[in-house]
């Protein structure tokens, strides 16, 4: 069964010190993977076991992954740094004095003014780097699996219904052939009729095995057998990759040019207005096909 490579899925779980750990990951269609890394938690050798999971469980797309902490209570790893407060309170008295020797001190509600704009000074306010344990890790690799399944099934559900467009619209492009090989039975005669009068009608005198002959010749520079042979068997490998490749998004490209080819040929050597119309119809069933093709996994 087919995926799409858009999809979404989320993973959660509760650290020792009841931290909250949210898990999401995004894709969007691409060629190869390629991932996008947020978190300010995740350590650089982490970060590259995480990424080298992604490309192995999603193999590609455009992946957009986002791992928070969020803190709760006395979680919450915010200290204030005492040595800065104090050199920046002794350095302001300094000044203070300086300024106005007979002044009063940085005290009282002077002194909780000043404290205050103090906390508001870079590095007064620091994060504690606290490592977290195999056990937090085994909890978030667990909310990363969870993620990436949430995904996956979103994008199995995503390719039952690109499944069933593609199908249909290559059964719309075989419908579209069969309805061009009755007509072409009626397009060769009718060419070599045509052919005749044109020349009764200019009064040429010609040899009648010499006319024959290159009627023939013009009609099989017209002949579109080849291509309706080619173009059937196409489809039918485009159908049987789809339901039995589960990641044949790369094949289905190159069969989508090749169907491309033969349509566009066929088009050009058919030299008939109602087989012209039916060319048309199964070129705009195909670019529809090479649409959704772009985001099967």
């Amino acid at each position: 069964m087919i995926r799409s490579m858009t999809g979404y899925g989320k993973g959660e779980c509760t650290l020792a010190d009841h931290s909250k750990i949210t898990v999401e990951i995004k894709s969007l269609n691409g060629k190869s993977a390629d991932i996008s890394f947020k978190s300010q938690i995740v350590p650089k050798d982490k970060e590259l076991e995480i990424r080298k999971l992604l490309s192995k469980e999603l193999v590609r797309g455009s992946i957009d992954f986002s791992l928070t902490q969020e803190m709760k209570g006395c979680a919450l790893k915010k200290q204030i740094n005492k040595e800065a407060v104090k050199e920046f309170l002794s350095q302001l008295k300094e000044v203070d004095s300086e300024d106005t020797p007979s002044g009063p001190d940085v005290t009282g509600i002077r002194s909780a003014i000043v404290l205050s704009s103090v906390l508001r000074i870079p590095d007064v306010i620091e994060t504690k780097d606290n490592e977290l344990s195999d056990e937090d890790w085994a909890k978030i690799d667990k909310a990363i699996m969870q993620a990436i399944n949430k995904l996956n099934s979103y994008r199995m559900a995503e390719g039952t219904a690109l499944l069933e467009d593609v199908l249909s619209r290559v059964a719309n492009i075989m419908s579209c052939l069969e309805e061009v090989k009755a007509l072409d039975v009626k397009r060769v005669p009718a060419i070599k009729e045509r052919l005749r009068q044109k020349i009764e009608k200019a009064g040429i005198e010609a040899n009648p095995e010499r006319l024959e002959q290159e009627i023939v010749f013009y009609v099989e520079k017209l002949d579109i057998n080849e291509e309706k042979v080619r173009l059937a068997q196409h489809c039918k490998y485009f159908m049987d990759t789809v339901q039995s490749d589960p990641l044949a998004g790369k094949k289905l490209g190159f069969i989508v040019q090749e169907m491309g080819r033969e349509i566009n040929t066929l088009g050009s050597k058919a030299n008939d207005a109602a087989i012209q119309a039916l060319v048309v119809k199964m070129k705009d069933e195909l670019e529809k096909i090479r649409e959704q093709s772009l985001n099967i996994l």
